[in-house]
């Protein structure tokens, strides 16, 4: 039977452990991962005018790729403060210490992709397809539309396409780790 904790100072204070903010700091990153990738975008597609939720996009993208990047990095950090040998051993993908750093930095890089490359190119194609579609007088998916908006909607199809799967490769990194965590402890 589990040890019953009675609830004094100390034991308050003693949730400021690293394991306490380990687990909360991955609470905080896997609930708006999921938020963000499943939900959030959803509901507001179908609440907002595409070009506003375009907007939008815009403006929450940047900050949840850099609040995952940053957590991420949190947890790395606090990973390898947990697991004293990791960077002896840093060359030992199958020992899983080692490989629950691997998922996060997995994170870290999938994330920064989309902060430092793939979003950035994705919303300036999308800002260029809105100004010709204001050029053109149609929607983007109008039949008769130009052959610059044909190849700027390859291209936008193409960078969201790249961005959601890198995102979603993070979910599933994160998924993953929760799991881990859950079952063998930080």
């Amino acid at each position: 039977m589990a040890h019953a904790e009675v609830l004094s100072p100390a034991s308050l204070l003693g949730t400021l452990s690293p394991k306490g903010v380990y687990i909360l700091g991955y609470g905080w990153l896997y609930g708006m991962s999921v938020w963000v990738s499943f939900f959030g975008g959803i509901i507001a597609l179908r609440a907002l005018p595409r070009h506003q939720f375009g907007a939008l996009q815009h403006k929450t993208f940047p900050v949840y790729f850099s609040s995952s990047i940053g957590l991420s990095l949190a947890l790395l950090g606090l990973w390898a403060y947990a697991h004293p040998g990791l960077l002896a051993n840093i060359t030992s993908p199958l020992r899983a210490d080692v490989a629950q750093a691997y998922v996060l930095g997995t994170v870290i890089v999938l994330q920064s992709c989309n902060q430092l490359v793939v979003g950035p190119m994705t919303s300036s194609t999308m800002f260029q397809r809105h100004k010709l579609e204001k050029e053109e007088g149609k929607n983007y998916n109008e039949p008769g539309v130009s052959a610059q908006m044909k190849a700027l909607n390859a291209k936008f199809g193409m960078l969201h396409g790249i961005s959601s799967l890198a995102n979603l490769g993070a979910v599933v990194a994160l998924t993953f780790h929760g799991l881990w965590v859950g079952s063998y402890g930080l």
